[in-house]
């Protein structure tokens, strides 16, 4: 029983922050829900789009470097080991590394931002 009251317990208190943090979202006096949506997200698109050029893409970046620069060091190596350079997996990597280094200046106008 004791555990059951717990339960109940945190079941209500996740409900209480839940009702408190949450905000009702009204449309205006006209009742256009369209133009509501439109207008928050003619606000937030330009914002998004900071977040997207300075944090996503330089994170996708880093990892693609990290990869073909490690492709590559072990490409030397079966090289070396083998006497053939495979240079399929590097050069995808840094097909992928370069797109998305250049993706920030002609993505926007692509998605008409």
């Amino acid at each position: 029983m004791k555990r059951y009251k717990k339960n109940v317990l945190i079941v209500l208190i996740l409900l209480l922050i839940v009702l408190i943090a949450s905000t009702t979202a009204f449309a205006g006096g006209t009742g256009d829900v369209a133009g509501a949506i439109e207008g928050t997200w003619g606000d937030a698109s330009q914002q998004i789009k900071t977040v997207v050029n300075k944090v996503v893409f330089p994170a996708i970046d880093l990892v693609l470097a990290v990869f073909f620069f490690a492709k590559l060091g072990m490409a030397y190596f079966d090289y070396r080991k083998h006497g053939q350079f495979e240079w399929a997996a590097p050069a995808i990597l840094f097909a992928c590394l370069v797109f998305t280094l250049t993706a920030p200046t002609y993505i926007w106008t692509i998605l008409g931002m």
